[in-house]
């Protein structure tokens, strides 16, 4: 049985990227999974393709135990493997819980890991892994510092891995979105004691601009893909600017 499993896919992007692999991508099933099933179960119920929902905590040990026994029991083909789970908070280090940091942490990178490492031996030539990275990735960015590095590690390990695994014909793709609209994560990443860390979210992304530009990325087995015109200007800038500039103009900008 050919599958795509889709993280985070209870709302925003996991959602969305639910929708268009329903659409694109030659697959007999897609698991979902998140959390909160009763929001899975309502996903499953309107996407035009079976949609496995699979109600689990990525922070949780005993999630991957079950899901390593999901996977030796039907033995899938996973064409597609999407890792969108992630949260952040804002403020600085005062501001933000303990926590939250290991939140961030254990979510962002830790499972992030683990959960491609128990896919990639049930993804065979051809299969693609998009990991959701984010434009915060390309330099640190005060008020916002541990959700950023944590980023910075996705982007890391994603490129690395592109050339761990290209001998087997598999294609990883670090996606790299800026701040995205119509989404949960905007007034998530709000919920700190500093709830002003950052004021506006100029120019913001759609959802479905992010993920056509990153499975089209993904197909194309490119290493990053930089969904969107101002994520790709960060990116360039990023390269040729020194990043205390960048920071300084960050500082700015975030208070605008």
């Amino acid at each position: 049985m050919k599958i795509a499993i889709v993280t985070g896919a209870s709302s925003g992007l996991g959602k969305e990227f639910i929708h268009q692999i329903s659409k694109k991508e030659k697959v007999d099933e897609i698991w979902a999974i998140a959390r909160r099933k009763d929001k899975l179960q309502e996903l499953a119920s309107i996407i035009k393709m079976p949609v496995r929902p699979i109600a689990l905590d990525l922070k949780k040990d005993e999630s991957f135990l079950e899901l390593e026994t999901m996977l030796e029991a039907e033995k899938p083909d996973i064409r597609l493997l999407v890792n969108d789970a992630g949260f952040g908070r804002m403020g600085n280090y005062a501001e933000i819980t303990s926590a939250d940091n290991d939140g961030m942490i254990d979510l962002n990178c830790k499972a992030l890991v683990r959960m491609t490492v128990l896919c990639l031996p049930h993804i065979n030539r051809g299969g693609r892994v998009i990991e959701v990275c984010s434009s915060s990735s390309f330099q640190p960015l005060p008020g916002l510092n541990v959700y950023a590095a944590s980023k910075a590690f996705v982007l890391r390990y994603s490129r690395a891995l592109w050339w761990e695994v290209i001998g087997r014909g598999i294609h990883v793709t670090a996606a790299c979105p800026y701040w995205i609209k119509d989404t949960e994560f905007i007034s998530t990443v709000k919920k700190s004691e500093n709830s002003f860390a950052v004021r506006h979210f100029p120019l913001a992304s759609k959802p479905h601009s992010v993920v056509y530009l990153a499975l089209l990325g993904s197909r194309f087995n490119l290493q990053v893909v930089s969904c969107g015109p101002v994520s790709f200007f960060q990116r360039i800038c990023s390269k040729f600017i020194p990043h205390i500039v960048v920071d300084a103009a960050w500082e700015g900008i975030r208070r605008i």
